[in-house]
């Protein structure tokens, strides 16, 4: 008899009902006799649903064969805690106890390994928080590269607009005006830009998940705030052009070709 994972089952019947059929493993018919819930990726980024649990002594004796294993050797067991137990108790006590069965003299090297899952997604979300960190600082940079690039866009506007600015100024145009004026024009940019970059993100997704079948995200909130950002940076780096257009002198900005 054999329990199939989801994923196998899937693969295998699709939506058709698995249980009671027969499948073969290295031409040993099996009889499944259910199906496990789906349980997802692992902490590494296994499937495991894609799996088949059998009998072991049925897996050592007419799946694997006596001549690729030891028939009382185990390889792996897996341990499940109940909610609340401490972690490091249980593994101390796993540890001791595995010593005792395979009576480790003490000071001994362990002829085995005990593996903490909780320790080994604490290491894992160290490195995700610190790869965010590293694409968040990139990102602060290519903010500052770009917000500069639409400064200079800025004062070389302002540059050949001083004509134009004057002629504003000498029909009763404030300074607040040109203020907004340059300002506006800046975040525009920005937005603009930030719009191009969404379309070309959601696009590669897109490619990729279609690709390599990978399930892709795209939050609405993310956008949102990628265009936010887009916005405080035409603001900031809008502001020392725009308020140099706004304190122009109209006499000089009128003199000027």
């Amino acid at each position: 008899v054999a329990l199939l994972g989801a994923t196998v089952a899937r693969e295998l019947f699709g939506d058709e009902e698995p249980v009671g059929a027969a499948i073969r493993i290295r031409n040993v018919p099996f009889q499944v006799i259910g199906v496990l819930a789906p349980k997802g990726q692992s902490v590494m980024g296994r499937d495991q649903d894609d799996i088949v649990l059998m009998p072991i002594s049925t897996a050592r004796l007419r799946v694997s064969g006596r001549s690729q294993v030891q028939t009382e050797r185990i390889g792996r067991i897996y341990v499940k805690v109940d909610p609340g137990a401490d972690m490091a108790t249980v593994q101390e006590d796993i540890e001791t106890l595995l010593r005792q069965r395979r009576k480790t003299r003490a000071g001994g090297e362990d002829s085995f390994s005990v593996r903490n899952l909780a320790e080994t997604m604490k290491a894992r979300s160290e490195v995700l928080t610190t790869l965010s960190y590293l694409l968040a600082a990139t990102s602060v940079i290519s903010l500052i590269v770009g917000g500069i690039g639409i400064m200079n866009i800025m004062l070389v506007s302002v540059t050949e607009r001083t004509r134009e600015i004057g002629l504003r100024m000498a029909v009763g145009g404030r300074r607040r005006d040109i203020l907004i004026q340059f300002l506006v024009e800046a975040v525009s940019l920005c937005l603009l830009g930030g719009l191009i970059g969404i379309a070309i993100g959601v696009s590669a997704s897109a490619v990729i998940a279609m690709a390599a079948d990978w399930p892709v995200l795209v939050s609405p909130s993310v956008l949102a705030a990628a265009l936010a950002a887009a916005a405080a940076t035409g603001i900031f780096f809008g502001l020392f052009p725009a308020r140099r257009a706004a304190y122009l002198n109209p006499i000089y900005a009128l003199r000027s070709e």
